[in-house]
């Protein structure tokens, strides 16, 4: 999926969370700045497998360091899909 947004966005300068390439699922292309849309369950997963964590250490790190800090208007939207 992001090898595909990375060519039709080819002229645009698009703001990648290390590590997550696998977890990207499309872009958001509103009236600002596009923007990549990331799962969070997918980045969820990529730290539990990747980096061993326990679920609950995953989503601590996850909001912690990933998620929680605003880089400006190419800020990647995290949706948050698939919770039960």
């Amino acid at each position: 999926m992001l090898a595909e947004i990375l060519e039709q966005y080819s002229d645009e300068e698009l703001l990648l969370a290390d590590g997550f390439d696998e977890a990207v699922i499309g872009i958001m292309s509103d009236f600002s700045e596009p923007r990549l849309i990331y799962s969070v369950k997918k980045c969820l997963e990529i730290l539990m497998t990747r980096d061993e964590m326990s679920d609950i250490d995953a989503l601590e790190y996850f909001t912690y360091n990933v998620s929680g800090g605003w880089v400006g208007e190419k800020t990647p939207v995290w949706c948050w899909d698939d919770f039960e």
